[in-house]
């Protein structure tokens, strides 16, 4: 298991970018880590930028503010091209293919390719390629077992929105398997 993780989600508003953030923060809680969850978004409602950045050690952290992540999550090709440049040396980067159709030219990154959109309508999870992604970036990088992230993810949903909760489960589980 990994000791620290500077991650960061970016996307456009909508696509769940600061929930997925806040999953991944609640499940580091859940663990007993330290952890910063810091949204980052646009005036707009829906369609405007959104970016998370969450800091996951094992000694308090310094900066809420992930600037060279060692894990991005973009899930839009605006994010990428912005965000592709910064990630660590050896990063991973965790690309929803449905939406991007670019490669990188670094080859000193792990990145997968999943086409998260498209699997998680296929399945009847329309919404939820932001869990999809999660879900393979928790299992690929080692941050967290599927167990403890099922965890994070019941603390994260509303008791309001409670009927959300087996289907974002179900995204865990189609992401973990890809």
């Amino acid at each position: 298991m990994r000791s620290k993780a500077n991650v960061l989600f970016a996307g456009f508003g909508g696509q769940g970018v600061l929930f997925a953030g806040k999953v991944l923060a609640n499940t580091a809680l859940l663990a007993g880590r330290e952890v910063s969850w810091l949204p980052s978004y646009g005036p707009e409602m829906r369609g405007g930028t959104a970016n998370c950045s969450v800091c996951i050690s094992d000694r308090p952290i310094g900066s809420p503010l992930v600037t060279n992540p060692d894990i991005l999550i973009p899930m839009n090709l605006p994010s990428f091209d912005k965000f592709i440049g910064s990630v660590e040396k050896d990063g991973i980067v965790v690309v929803d293919s449905t939406l991007i159709k670019k490669e990188s030219d670094r080859d000193d990154l792990n990145i997968f390719f999943i086409p998260a959109t498209e699997i998680a309508e296929k399945n009847g999870l329309k919404g939820l390629a932001n869990i999809v992604l999660l879900s393979k970036t928790v299992n690929v990088s080692s941050i967290f077992s599927k167990e403890q992230l099922i965890e994070g993810m019941k603390k994260s949903v509303h008791k309001k929105h409670e009927r959300l909760l087996e289907p974002n489960i179900g995204a865990i589980e189609l992401g973990w398997n890809l």
